[in-house]
């Protein structure tokens, strides 16, 4: 993902994963690893994907000295605080094997690092079995 707030839709990622568990109803906790991503929910259009860094980097400027770069001699401290507002996690129900999003409601996986980041996604569905008579 690119840096400073680069964010896709892994909506169908997420639906393709609840398809393939079977499951009818449950719950998918979807999670980020590392300290400098997050999982939210937006309306994955282009205005927002302008909105959401503009309203971040005025909580977490970039021109400021955080602690954090005098710990590691790095130049991300704003990235661990993005991070740590928006959260690693969600948990999204599924009803009938649909997740149960609006209609203008994605998921979506954030990079706020300072550079371009792969991220490594952990998805787990929880439910209950369907049961089909026969």
């Amino acid at each position: 993902m690119k840096p400073e707030t680069g964010m896709e839709d892994i909506t169908a990622n997420v639906q393709e994963i609840v398809n393939e568990s079977n499951l009818k109803n449950g719950i998918a906790v979807v999670f980020i690893v590392g300290s400098t991503g997050g999982i939210s929910t937006i309306e994955f259009e282009p205005g927002l994907l302008e909105d959401v860094p503009k309203a971040l980097e005025k909580i977490a400027p970039p021109n400021t000295n955080y602690e954090h770069h005098k710990t590691w001699g790095c130049d991300n401290g704003r990235s661990h605080v993005k991070s740590t507002i928006i959260g690693p996690s969600l948990t999204v129900p599924f009803t009938d094997g649909k997740l149960t999003l609006g209609t203008w409601q994605q998921i979506v996986a954030m990079n706020f690092d300072t550079r371009a980041r792969k991220r490594d996604i952990i998805i787990q569905i929880l439910g209950d079995e369907t049961v089909q008579d026969k």
